[in-house]
């Protein structure tokens, strides 16, 4: 008699296993025979006994289950397979005596993936059981082929997004470093930014600006936002103090100029790709949408004085109301050769001030919100040295 749950014959190497669940122990001897010199063969006298082999090692590859057994019957048995994450996908073939319609449709209908019937036949149970075996490794095949390509295109896009958060900080300090502003700038206001929207993401004012992946987008392209600066010419761009009016007129033109260098970088693209490229880069040409929001908008103000359209309210995106205080709390907050940066409260009052005429009033109750957090990022990430810059705001 063999015992139960225990393995008939010393498992092999690359061996499929076979469980055989039946509560008469001259059925599991037949089976037992007829299937281990094919498989590592594993048996169990009960319902109780054919779950806990289920979980145990060898794993069951396939289980042939007798229906009508002492206290948990068969259909039981496969409702708590079926109801288990780690044996839901183990074929059960049923073997029973029963040959009547309905309890085959009902085995059937609680997921058996075959019914063979007592007195069993030898070459009938060794073509059901590879016929089944061979299925399960085919299906555990593809679902790996699967998993493997779910990560694969996992791991491609997380370098795509790599390539392009590099590339776009690229772009940033390429902007920034014509300027004499320290890489910390871009940081600082992006972080800026990142507080922002967070903290308005459910006002019903923003939600559906920085819905649907949006807020993040608004994050990343937050240090693009003086890209156009590339296109200003160092005489004004470095000059060591104030600019007069009329430099000031021209270098006001970086908001267009970056935004114009960005709809220039989507317009090439749209037209060099076909349709299904177009569609795949839809969350590209997104992004950069919305860093054309914030490389022009970003200097527009609150009552319509700002540049260079001179919008007004909610006619200017909320990126670039969000980049507007950042901006201007980073300016007032750092070192420039005409003044001495400002304290936090010093900051905040002037941006109270602006209160509905530079700025969103709600953007700026969302700054009070979160001064202290402002605080601690401008402490984090300051600038260690003078910054000699021409004022552009």
């Amino acid at each position: 008699m063999l015992n139960a749950s225990a393995p008939i014959v010393k498992e092999q190497p690359h061996r499929q296993t076979v469980l055989i669940v039946d509560d008469t122990p001259q059925n599991i001897t037949v089976l037992g025979e007829l299937l281990q010199p094919h498989y590592t063969v594993r048996a169990a006298n009960s319902g109780e006994r054919a779950l806990r082999a289920a979980h145990s090692d060898p794993r069951p590859d396939i289980i042939l289950l007798d229906v009508m057994m002492p206290g948990m019957s068969g259909y039981e048995v496969l409702r708590q397979l079926r109801a288990e994450k780690d044996t839901r996908d183990i074929p059960v073939i049923f073997v029973t005596a029963m040959d009547s319609t309905e309890s085959e449709e009902q085995g059937l209908e609680l997921g058996a993936a075959d019914y063979i019937t007592k007195p069993v036949k030898p070459a009938i149970v060794l073509a059901r059981v590879r016929t089944h075996l061979e299925f399960k490794h085919a299906r555990d095949r593809l679902a790996n082929q699967n998993e493997w390509l779910e990560r694969e295109v996992a791991r491609r896009m997380s370098e795509n997004l790599l390539i392009q958060d590099l590339s776009m900080r690229a772009l940033a300090s390429l902007a920034e470093a014509r300027d004499t502003d320290t890489g910390h700038h871009i940081l600082r206001t992006q972080a800026y930014v990142d507080i922002l929207a967070r903290h308005l993401e459910h006002h019903e004012r923003f939600r559906e600006a920085l819905a649907g992946g949006r807020l993040a987008m608004v994050v990343k392209a937050a240090p693009l936002h003086d890209l156009g600066k590339v296109g200003i010419p160092d005489a004004i761009l470095l000059k060591p103090g104030r600019l007069t009016p009329e430099e000031f007129e021209i270098m006001k033109t970086h908001a267009a100029i970056g935004a114009a260098a960005i709809g220039k970088a989507m317009q090439d693209a749209l037209a060099a790709a076909d349709d299904v490229t177009a569609a795949q880069a839809s969350g590209a040409f997104a992004f950069l949408q919305v860093a054309h929001e914030i490389a022009l908008s970003h200097h527009e103000k609150w009552d319509g004085s700002g540049y260079p359209a001179g919008l007004a309210g909610d006619s200017i995106p909320a990126s670039g109301r969000l980049m507007a205080l950042a901006d201007v709390f980073d300016a007032l907050t750092c070192h420039r050769i005409y003044k001495k940066p400002m304290s936090i409260g010093q900051a905040t009052q002037i941006l109270t001030e602006g209160r509905g005429t530079h700025f969103d009033p709600d953007v700026v109750d969302a700054y009070l919100a979160c001064r202290e957090r402002f605080a601690d990022i401008a402490m984090r990430f300051h600038d260690t040295a003078p910054v000699f810059a021409g004022s552009i705001s």
